[in-house]
């Protein structure tokens, strides 16, 4: 097809070459603005008659004064001669604040990094789903050196008191012992073989750390970083700063001074009384209306202890003959029901077997079926250990609700560690973080009682997911270089499916069903050693 061609003068290509990867094709990427001009010329596209590029032309290169690029060292996007930045400001103060269309929050976005934070707060900052995440992860690093204050890597407050601080310490030197203990053991019962070292030591250490993971505590610090769009951070704010953990709200705080320097005219509802502060209230006014409501009725802190971690599959929602109904619905012309119809009239066999054709041969586990997926969903209920719980919190497109982090569900000693010859020091490590739980619960402190708890202690939650998402979940999950207790999780799952629709368990073929003790990682380290090997490194 031959796309219309806007022609441009000699000086509005200059103007426009800085900002837009082409000026003579119908796609093209918008560069080197800042975010709020960038949000503000979308905001304005959906009203305006042109072409994004004359509409730059027209409503926002004219505030450059005749500089087709801003200067680098103009300062941050709050403080310097940005172009069209006081227009594209003045849209957003018209559109987002008096006519309320959320939407435009939605066209800028800002990369945040939130460094040193607990392992409590990593999972406030990550329960938006409108965001991406990347979290340091204690399967990769060692924990075991100190900090310049002395310190091991864990949070601190004066208010928690010298008892906290002799926990933490006492834990984290039992971890560090440990790590060596386990590599030593895992080198033995794990002998290199025709694989290049480099790779067997990085898969040994990996083992290592797998093992003794769960004796952190959850006041270990870890670095995050966000990226996200303006209204995904307006969500993020208020969430810190309704939270009733203090760390939550100074990093809320933190975070929206540093927001504004970026993304200013997305936040200016945040702390505006009838706005933002309105809606923290109601936010934190939530919380404290269900905690009165479980204790009114006897639903609060008395928990049923466990005798170890369990899948429980709640509720379903539909079945296979929807699911078949809703993955023909958009090759059809034929209502829905009529659909439904003419599956029900099929018998079971021929229900699986159409299935398994829909879905075809899924080459890797990439290959996701479509969205007829979606109309049959699962609700479960886990209780498993703090550790596997925090790598399938990161799973956003589903619902997820858990409850607060204790010590009353109790924890293993890992297999591995066992054998190493060190679960006293281990089992010693998970008493001293239940003593500290406790220390700070009798203080009151029942938020902040969280950041003694290591992560090998048991917490109860529930997983609401689609087909197509259980899928997603399960596969990755289950794979060989996975932690072995979220992998027994996603296995639980897929039998549990299994029970109830067959057929698609049956489509999850990319599930590693493969149970035998193994070097979970090495074949990650054998790709990996491929990979600089190849790029010339060793």
């Amino acid at each position: 097809m031959e796309y219309p061609r806007e022609e441009f003068t000699a000086e509005e290509r200059r103007l426009l070459e800085p900002h837009f990867t082409n000026l003579d094709k119908p796609v093209f990427g918008v560069v080197d603005l800042p975010e709020v001009v960038k949000g503000a010329l979308f905001a304005r596209y959906s009203r305006y008659q042109g072409t994004l590029r004359r509409l730059y032309l027209d409503e926002f290169a004219a505030d450059q004064g005749g500089h087709p690029a801003r200067d680098p060292s103009a300062g941050s996007p709050a403080d310097g001669p940005y172009s069209g930045s006081e227009r594209a400001e003045a849209l957003y103060q018209r559109v987002f604040l008096e006519f309320g269309d959320d939407s435009v929050a939605q066209l800028g976005g800002a990369h945040l990094a939130c460094e040193w934070s607990s392992n409590v707060l990593t999972k406030i900052l990550q329960r938006g789903r409108l965001a991406a995440y990347l979290e340091q992860s204690t399967r990769y690093i060692a924990y075991d050196r100190r900090l310049p204050s002395g310190r091991f890597r864990y949070y601190w407050d004066e208010r928690l008191g010298e008892p906290y601080a002799a926990a933490m310490e006492r834990i984290f030197e039992l971890y560090s012992a440990g790590l060596e203990r386990v590599r030593t053991w895992a080198a033995r019962q794990y002998p290199r073989g025709d694989e290049p070292e480099a790779a067997w030591r990085r898969s040994i250490n990996a083992k290592a750390l797998d093992a003794m993971r769960g004796l952190l505590p959850a006041s270990s610090l870890s670095h995050v970083g966000i990226y996200a769009t303006g209204q995904a951070y307006e969500q993020l704010l208020m969430r810190l700063l309704a939270s009733p953990l203090p760390e939550a709200r100074d990093f809320g705080g933190l975070a929206l001074g540093e927001l504004r320097k970026v993304i200013p005219a997305f936040l200016r509802r945040v702390d505006m009384p009838d706005r933002g502060e309105a809606w923290i209230g109601y936010l934190a006014g939530l919380r404290e209306r269900a905690s009165s409501a479980a204790a009114r009725f006897g639903l609060g802190d008395a928990r049923e202890s466990e005798d170890g971690p369990s899948v429980r599959l709640l509720g379903v929602r539909g079945d296979e003959e929807e699911l078949i109904a809703a993955s023909l619905y958009e090759a059809s012309d034929l209502p829905e029901a009529n659909l439904r119809a003419a599956v029900a009239a099929m018998s079971p066999a021929e229900r699986g077997a159409l299935v398994a054709e829909l879905v075809g041969v899924r080459e890797n586990r990439r290959h996701k079926p479509g969205r007829g997926f979606e109309a049959v969903g699962y609700r479960f209920e886990i209780t498993s250990d703090y550790g596997a719980f925090r790598d399938l919190q990161r799973h956003r497109l589903l619902t997820i609700q858990w409850q607060r982090l204790g010590c009353d569900l109790g924890a293993d000693v890992p297999e591995e560690v066992e054998l190493a010859g060190y679960g006293d020091e281990y089992r010693e490590g998970l008493e001293t973080s239940n003593a500290e739980w406790q220390r700070l619960r009798g203080l009151g402190l029942d938020e902040d009682a969280a950041y003694a708890v290591s992560l090998a202690y048991r917490i109860r939650y529930v997983l609401d997911l689609n087909a197509r998402e259980a899928m997603h979940l399960i596969e990755l999950r289950s794979g060989r270089e996975g932690h072995a207790t979220y992998r027994a999780i996603a296995l639980e799952m897929l039998d549990r499916i299994g029970t109830v629709h067959p057929a698609i368990a049956a489509a999850m073929t990319h599930a590693d069903t493969e149970t035998e003790p193994r070097l979970e990682r090495l074949v990650g380290e054998l790709r990996r050693q491929r990979r600089l090997e190849a790029a010339g490194r060793s």
